[in-house]
């Protein structure tokens, strides 16, 4: 029964998130909607709510993985350059490929995604003694210069308002149409259910997992692929979640523990409840206008990471 908590939470939450809006929707009127209120229900708001349901799964299962790839805790796609990267890739897609599909875009996003995410895992394993708070934070100055560099060029070939428009992320432009690449997740993420084992080997270090016959080396770069596809295309179609990808996976295994064979589906589905209802809040916070939902989740999101930080640094 406890298992099936979160489950029907997320979809009451589901639910509600297809009739909160500008437009009224009344739930009692479901099988009676005019044509305006039709359109708004198939048009914008079930591409949103599926959205926020694999956006949130998506980044929550990717933290997890790198988490188990770093043997850290408090990395994650947006604290270990990826998504920073990703951005990178955006605007060399906007540079080079100016007419190019989202396709086009969400494919560069991908190299530069996975090329980041390769440098910041190889950063790391220079570092003296791993401290578990070092590594966290050599990957947010990581992200930055990574970040600073991409303002620059944006601002040198006046992208900066195009590239602050698309990355940010928000929910609101979501609609039939323009948000079917996020489907591509949902094959990753049953393919890091598959490999859940795995990466929980690997998360016990190289050499531990030499010791039981696995391909140390081969496990790592599928886990580094999975993350890359999974943050570009969530960028791309979505733009950026900060801290969603620590603190879920973080909660999760204080109550689960850390083999991913059991905290997987529990990380995505507790990664859709979140984002979801941060979407509920951005929606009504100050209607009739909504808020980006990454200011909702960045503020929850920091605060939960300190609290995260700190108990880490009493151990």
């Amino acid at each position: 029964m406890k298992k099936s908590i979160p489950i029907i939470s997320l979809v009451l939450l589901t639910i509600l998130s297809l009739f909160i809006g500008v437009q009224s929707i009344p739930i009692q009127d479901i099988f009676q909607l005019n044509e305006t209120q039709s359109l708004v229900l198939w048009t914008t708001r079930v591409p949103r709510t599926i959205s926020l349901v694999i956006a949130g799964a998506t980044i929550s299962v990717s933290g997890l993985i790198m988490q188990h790839l770093t043997q850290n805790k408090f990395v994650s796609p947006t604290t270990a350059g990826t998504m920073d990267s990703a951005r990178l890739g955006m605007l060399v897609a906007m540079l080079f490929f100016p007419s190019g599909t989202i396709l086009v875009k969400s494919l560069v996003a991908f190299i530069f995604a996975f090329l980041g995410t390769v440098l910041f895992i190889q950063l790391i394993r220079v570092l003296p003694g791993k401290n578990q708070l070092m590594v966290p934070l050599v990957g947010v100055m990581f992200g930055n210069i990574v970040g600073a560099i991409v303002t620059f060029f944006a601002y040198q070939y006046q992208l900066i308002q195009n590239m602050t428009s698309w990355l940010q992320g928000s929910f609101s432009t979501i609609s039939k149409g323009n948000y079917e690449l996020i489907y591509v997740t949902v094959p990753v993420l049953i393919i890091c259910y598959l490999y859940a084992y795995q990466f929980t080997i690997v998360g016990m270090g190289e050499e531990f997992s030499i010791s039981v016959g696995m391909n140390y080396k081969i496990v790592h770069l599928i886990g580094l692929l999975l993350i890359s596809v999974a943050s570009s295309v969530v960028l791309v179609t979505i733009g950026g979640l900060p801290f969603l990808g620590v603190i879920i996976p973080n909660v999760v295994s204080l109550m689960l523990g850390d083999h991913m064979k059991d905290t997987l589906w529990m990380t995505a589905v507790a990664g859709s409840i979140f984002l979801v209802i941060a979407d509920i809040l951005s929606r009504v916070i100050y209607p009739p206008y909504e808020l980006p939902v990454s200011l909702i989740v960045g503020a929850l999101g920091s605060f939960i990471f300190v609290i995260l930080l700190v108990k880490g640094a009493k151990k």
